[in-house]
């Protein structure tokens, strides 16, 4: 029955409520759909009705998650990762697959639906994870490393098992070859037919594909017509994808291979940012479709079964991957963290779950256990590796000598420097923001989760440590309580709300400043302690219109002037400047405005003061914002009333800061 108006209306207000709620609690979208499915299915409120068109068009969802992949699939890339991929990716989907089919063959089932199940349960959720290092910083890491490679290979298994299941689904029984009358068993025949026709088609499609592709996307690309272009990738994706449905083989595997051949091409970047909208709305309405099958009454009658399934794609998988990663030469610490990573399904456990369910491999209930197993583990994930820096310290002993011998390092590195700037991050920004700060004989300390940039970086002599800024214990080694400012170098909201909050319970007074790619998470930041935040976006806008006004002709004086206008206007701390030990203190030094901090102290003169009773204003210097504890910083009102440990941000010449600052804290 096809899918009204009316519920395609209720389908699409429950997704957009659902998936912005989950974004607000920094959860995977395709969890969003899933729960969404399970409300509005037939088997929860019975908003609707499982729909054979809907399945139909979700499909089409799989077609562009798999042409998606072929896009990113680089033999470079392979090579580069090669013993991870191919050596403990294939360890990996190999042990899982041999695990789970022994323990449903165990359970009384027969071998096929042990292998089908088994090539679900190896799968990994490739979006969630490679979304949930990234914001933690962890894809350089070795556990990312790790995390990284085997799913690719996961990616890569997907294609044969998409093949292998159909055939699977097959009666069992003998077929007579007409040609040389030779019976022989109709599974090899059709698993051995598949392998000639992928071989065949392989052949042909990257043959004749390489040959065509790049003239005919650039006879495309010529007639600078968007839609055209947009147009020409349906065309070809979908295309390729009915050639090889038509060849008896996957819609997924044709989509595949077009975007093999299009990644060679120069327009591989453009096509996955125009494709991406139809993959993620037809993705989105296939996981809904997956939460509408999930049928709560018989979830609820097996509920053993459910469980089963969950701590066989929990604990079980853990486990084994944590084992194979510590025997491929990683650490106890890492490998329980790659471990904690890939224990989970995935979008592509899906795909195979709902080939399964249509070749009648495995029955109805164990496969609803089966999918609910999968939901459940991706719903627990995020929390899981948020959480994994402390499951693995109780776990791996190891991994505290390690955390300690890192943390000794970083200490020793950072013991002679006094009055330091911490960089957190050292890559190209951060670089350059060194290389200007020893021009001017600032000492700086830079930690950066890249060990082979950390690597060269030392070995030139760069004052650079491995570390993650964003744990308490590193921004302690790195000399926290003796350093003059922070700097997160990288654009990453997360971990720098991280590093303000840290920052902020230890030594509050200290300024950070922080680099954002635009202005959405100004305020955010602002908010948690941030002295000021560098939007790219802001400072790259003001360099083209100088450089605009210049070749414009005019003058230079007042191109630095209306930028230095706009600069006052939206950084506050461009109107003064924290002052250091070693700065110049010529005449013209002296008369710039500065920044100074000041804690009041316990006996300080000032407590219980208000701003106004103090008449700063006599001495022409300004607060401009307070850091109470447990509040972020804010620009005071002249009623305001001083306590014990405020932090006050003062602006003000030399002089008067310092005739400022003896009568707050004395009141001379």
């Amino acid at each position: 029955m096809p899918i009204n108006l009316h519920s395609f209306v209720l389908l699409l207000a429950a997704a957009v409520i659902t998936v912005v709620v989950c974004r607000k609690f920094k959860l995977p979208a395709m969890l969003g759909y899933l729960l969404v499915g399970m409300l509005i299915g037939p088997y929860a409120l019975g908003f609707i009705q499982s729909s054979e068109q809907a399945s139909h068009l979700a499909e089409y969802g799989i077609v562009f998650l798999m042409f998606t992949l072929g896009l990113e699939f680089n033999l470079a890339k392979l090579n580069a990762m090669k013993r991870i991929v191919f050596g403990l990716g294939t360890a990996q989907v190999g042990a899982v697959l041999v695990f789970i089919a022994a323990a449903v063959m165990l359970a009384g089932l027969d071998w096929r639906a042990g292998l089908v199940l088994g090539a679900a349960a190896a799968m990994s959720s490739t979006a969630m994870v490679s979304k949930l290092l990234s914001d933690r910083g962890e894809l350089n890491a070795p556990h990312g490393q790790n995390a990284i490679g085997i799913l690719l290979f996961q990616d890569l298994a997907v294609v044969p098992f998409l093949i292998i299941i159909p055939a699977l689904s097959l009666p069992d029984g003998s077929i007579t070859i007409p040609l040389i009358n030779l019976e022989v068993d109709q599974l090899l025949f059709a698993l051995f037919l598949a392998s000639l026709k992928i071989v065949f088609v392989l052949v042909v499609l990257l043959s004749l594909g390489q040959k065509i592709m790049r003239p005919w996307f650039n006879l495309v690309a010529k007639q600078h017509a968007s839609e055209l272009f947009m147009i020409n990738i349906l065309l070809v994706t979908l295309g390729t994808a009915w050639l090889t449905e038509e060849a008896g083989l996957s819609l997924a595997l044709g989509a595949f291979l077009a975007g093999m051949l299009i990644a060679e091409t120069e327009y591989r970047y453009q096509v996955e940012d125009d494709i991406r909208p139809f993959r993620d709305l037809l993705l989105g309405l296939f996981f809904v479709t997956v939460g509408m099958n999930l049928n709560f009454s018989i979830l609820l009658s097996e509920w053993g079964m459910v469980l089963t399934s969950l701590l066989l794609l929990g604990p079980v998988k853990i486990a084994l991957i944590a084992a194979l990663a510590k025997l491929f030469g990683s650490s106890p610490g890492s490998a329980l963290r790659t471990g904690f990573a890939l224990g989970q399904g995935g979008e592509f456990a899906f795909v195979l779950l709902a080939l399964i369910g249509q070749g009648g491999l495995v029955p109805s209930p164990i496969l609803q256990a089966a999918t609910a197993g999968v939901i459940l583990s991706m719903l627990i994930t995020p929390m899981l590796i948020q959480h994994s820096d402390k499951i693995v310290l109780r776990l791996a002993s190891s991994e505290w000598m390690s955390l300690a011998a890192n943390l000794h390092n970083i200490a020793v590195r950072s013991m002679a420097a006094n009055g330091h700037v911490i960089l957190c991050g050292f890559g190209r920004s951060g670089q350059s923001l060194a290389r200007i700060l020893s021009q001017e004989d600032i000492h700086f300390f830079a930690l950066d989760l890249d060990p082979e940039k950390v690597r060269e970086a030392a070995s030139a002599g760069e004052s650079v440590v491995y570390g993650d800024a964003a744990k308490r214990e590193v921004l302690i080694a790195a000399g926290l309580m003796r350093a003059r400012a922070i700097i997160v170098t990288y654009s990453d909201t997360h971990s720098a709300m991280k590093i303000l909050e840290l920052a902020h319970q230890l030594r509050p007074e200290i300024p950070v400043i922080v680099r954002t790619q635009d202005d959405s998470d100004i305020d955010l930041l602002k908010n948690a302690g941030a002295a000021e935040v560098v939007s790219e976006i802001m400072e790259g806008s003001l360099m083209l219109a100088s450089h605009t006004m210049m070749l414009l002709g005019v003058p230079l004086n007042k191109v630095i002037r209306r930028i230095r206008e706009v600069r006052e206007t939206r950084y506050q701390l461009i109107r003064g400047f924290y002052r250091g030990l070693n700065e110049d203190t010529d005449e013209t030094d002296r008369q710039q405005p500065r920044l100074h901090t000041l804690q009041l102290t316990q006996n300080a003169y000032a407590n219980g003061y208000t701003i106004a009773e103090l008449k700063l204003d006599k001495l022409q210097v300004e607060i401009r914002s307070i850091r109470r504890r447990n509040t972020p910083p804010f620009q005071p009102e002249q009623d305001f009333q001083l306590s014990t440990g405020d932090v006050l941000v003062l602006l003000g010449e030399q002089e008067n800061l310092a005739a400022a600052e003896m009568l707050i804290l004395q009141g001379k």
